[in-house]
């Protein structure tokens, strides 16, 4: 997941059929202890029953896999399957990962997968956990719950609101159509802004969900909401070197994201765009100063913002002595940190690719983000990226990088 903090629809194609796909774990999959065999077979048909109501717009169908007994939960499922009519889905998929039978009752693992249409490559992945009831020799769902760990879904939060734009999609909940139409405005620049940084193939379009309010957004990331305070937006999604990549969403805290003005807005959109784009390039071994850093430059590209506009709190650290010694480490991005060591973290990174772009070339730093991706791992990443692809070691670089800190800053 990736942050940026607060300081600073393509048309539905016509006749696209709604896929239903009840994805089958290999060779029989795992079954948990206490399984049955049956069982887990009746349960995927169970599934595969809901998935096809979803697809299918199907309220009666959505409904007829709840247990007939548990009222409160009918009435919840009836508010989510109207919360979802808004939703252009293209696929709705369940894979059964584990079930655990206690007699009458069960409890699955699985894995939710969706797509929205025209937006969507690859689908998006969210683990669940189900709890299910026989009877009279069906099973049926008796609860539905993010897995732990885990957030919900936009719509279990109340019904979705679109603004489509020309390269973004805007889902929102409890917030009024001219903010979501803004926030597509705003997505809506930063794609092609990020086409012309990022010199690779990409979807070209981007998703961007706005929760109701800061709270909203920590159940959509699964995570305390006091996590994200002071954070606009935040990117979700998996990263590595593979196009089969799981769809992101850039997910925007309206609390902070109200408190910024157009550059601002624009910047933070902009930058969470660009690792929509550059995460199949991105893996274990990128550093967060490279992928954060990159995202930053991208992002304040074409702006005209100086290095001393753009990064105060360098700025004060280099004026009062306290130089960095190192780039930034990836501890140094941690939310729950202090405000101005995050924020000397993204400056300092921003300003190390803005070096690279300045001395090296553009085209340069784009191949030296993908060469270090492409490593895979950690260990050696960046010195052979270095030394392949800008003819240096990365003290060299620390050292040119600390002196043009002085230069800029200073």
């Amino acid at each position: 997941m990736t942050a940026r903090g607060s300081r600073t629809g393509r048309k539905r194609a016509a006749g696209c059929a709604l896929a239903l796909c009840l994805l089958l774990p290999a060779c029989g999959g795992p079954s948990g202890p206490g399984s049955s065999g049956t069982a887990e077979r009746d349960i995927r048909r169970t599934l595969d029953r809901r998935a096809a109501a979803v697809v299918g717009h199907d309220e009666s169908g959505y409904l007829s896999v709840v247990d007939p007994r548990a009222k409160g939960l009918r009435t919840a499922q009836r508010a989510e399957f109207h919360n979802l009519a808004a939703l252009p889905l293209s696929s709705w998929q369940y894979r059964v990962d584990e079930v655990r039978q206690a007699g009458a009752t069960a409890t699955a693992q699985v894995e939710l997968r969706y797509r929205i249409s025209g937006y969507d490559s690859a689908p998006v992945a969210a683990r669940r956990t189900l709890k299910l009831v026989r009877r009279d020799g069906r099973w049926y769902l008796d609860d539905d719950s993010p897995a732990t760990g885990t957030g919900q879904q936009l719509w279990q939060q109340g019904p979705v609101r679109i603004a489509r734009g020309k390269h973004s999609l805007v889902l929102g909940v409890g917030e009024s159509g001219g903010l979501l139409r803004q926030v597509a405005a705003v997505a809506d620049r930063a794609v092609p802004a990020v086409d012309k940084a990022w010199h690779r193939k990409w979807a070209g379009r981007v998703v961007v969900l706005v929760p109701s309010s800061l709270d909203a957004m920590g159940a959509l990331l699964g995570s305390p909401a006091a996590t994200y305070r002071g954070i606009a937006a935040v990117t979700t999604g998996e990263a590595g070197g593979s196009g089969a990549a799981p769809a992101d969403r850039v997910i925007v805290n309206p609390e902070a994201y109200a408190q910024l003005g157009q550059l601002g807005r624009q910047v933070v959109i902009s930058h969470e765009t660009t690792h929509v784009a550059t995460r199949t390039a991105t893996s274990a071994a990128t550093p967060l100063w490279l992928s954060e850093g990159f995202a930053d430059w991208v992002a304040y590209r074409g702006t005209g913002s100086s290095p001393r506009e753009t990064a105060p709190e360098l700025q004060r650290a280099v004026r009062s002595g306290s130089l960095p010694a190192t780039l930034p480490t990836d501890a140094d991005f941690a939310f729950s940190d202090s405000a101005d060591r995050l924020a000397r973290a993204y400056e300092g990174g921003w300003l190390a690719c803005r070096l690279i772009a300045e001395h090296w070339g553009e085209q340069k730093l784009t191949d030296f983000y993908r060469a270090v991706g492409a490593h895979g791992q950690r260990d050696g990443a960046v010195e052979e990226a270095m030394n392949d692809v800008l003819g240096t070691d990365p003290d060299a670089f620390t050292a040119r990088w600390r002196e043009y800190l002085r230069a800029q800053l200073g």
